[in-house]
């Protein structure tokens, strides 16, 4: 019996290796025939492709266009999954486009209320899109110059207390939309113990599945100061630059490469960007000239006009000299920052830090 149950599985066996080789050899010759008719049609799609290309590029054009336009509506339909239960808006078009002047036609007593609150129209930004495009206001050399492919990374910190949601949101998106990926290491937001309840799970939520992993949230346990909470921002931060900016701004494309070639070419630079004007009551874009800023007799921080020297060169894009600095925006090498001993943090409020920060650089 032990015989017999032997040679039954020696023949079982040879019989199981027989077969594996027989399909084996026929999926050998089956992959050989599928790379000679991926190489038929792919000649035949040339030749077809050669003698259409004419006749054929128009339509193609078109269909291609067409595709792209479904895509991207469906993206933002996608988007704005996460933005309209909140009642924001995702995406091109609408009110405020390229900076714009917008108006709502029901001036509601919510309004008011949300004017009161945040010192702007915080119901008319709700109806703006987080993706709304501004004017390009560099002067036209800055938009021939070219840039290292080597700048250092940059974490962009924003600072906010009770900021409308939609205005919080809408930073973001811009810095995201006008920052070239790599260069953009992460956005973090520092949160000194807002007490507006949308600011925490909505904000979280939204952050979370719209950047993952781009966005960091701070939060205070109470309530810090503007440059406490600059403070803890820096500590977050794990970028060569940090750039500081309160959380109500709108970038624009090209803003960074100029502010880290400087840096890059000496750390011991603060760079301050040219800033424009968004309207509280409109959100329009409005244009500011060029600028340095100074200080008076009793230290209050002004704009002055810019050193004769650099009137002189007749370059707009060249940059400016300044003994002080504009509190809502700074952009700087972060050791370098900590070396000089980062910001004075008994300060309460703000404005001091325009003047101390130049006097210690």
């Amino acid at each position: 019996m032990a015989v017999a149950r032997k040679i039954k599985t020696l023949l079982t066996v040879n019989i199981l290796v027989f077969v594996g080789i027989i399909l084996f050899s026929v999926y050998c010759r089956i992959q050989d025939r599928s790379q000679e008719l991926v190489q038929i049609v792919r000649s035949a799609d040339r030749r077809a492709r050669s003698r259409g290309a004419k006749v054929g590029s128009l339509a193609d054009r078109e269909s291609i266009l067409q595709r792209l336009d479904h895509l991207e509506e469906v993206v933002y339909n996608q988007l704005n999954g996460l933005a309209k239960p909140m009642g924001l808006v995702e995406g091109p078009g609408g009110l405020g486009q390229g900076g714009m002047a917008a108006t709502l036609r029901d001036d509601s007593h919510e309004s008011e209320t949300k004017y009161e609150e945040y010192g702007y129209n915080a119901q008319l930004s709700d109806r703006i899109s987080l993706d709304r495009s501004i004017p390009d206001y560099r002067p036209k050399k800055c938009k021939q110059m070219t840039y290292p492919d080597n700048l250092p990374q940059i974490s962009v910190v924003f600072i906010f207390v009770n900021e409308a949601l939609s205005v919080i949101l809408r930073s973001v998106h811009s810095v995201v939309n006008h920052t070239p990926s790599h260069l953009l290491k992460e956005i973090i937001l520092v949160d000194d113990n807002s007490d507006n309840v949308e600011l925490k799970f909505n904000l979280d939520q939204y952050v979370n599945k719209r950047y993952p992993g781009l966005v960091k949230i701070v939060r205070n346990n109470k309530r810090e100061g503007l440059i406490r909470a600059r403070i803890q921002g820096w500590k977050a931060a794990t970028s060569p630059v940090v750039g500081f900016f309160d959380a109500h701004v709108e970038f624009n494309i090209g803003w960074v490469e100029p502010a880290l070639t400087r840096i890059k070419e000496d750390r011991k630079r603060i760079i301050l960007p040219a800033i424009d004007n968004i309207k509280y009551n409109t959100f329009e874009v409005q244009q500011y000239a060029n600028a340095a800023h100074g200080y008076n007799w009793g230290l209050w921080c002004m704009y002055i006009i810019p050193p004769q020297d650099w009137l002189d060169k007749g370059d707009e894009s060249a940059p400016i000299r300044t003994p002080a600095m504009i509190g809502c925006s700074f952009v700087v090498d972060r050791e370098y920052f900590g070396e000089i001993g980062l910001l004075d943090p008994g300060m309460e409020v703000y404005g001091g830090e325009n003047i101390e920060l130049g006097m210690r650089v």
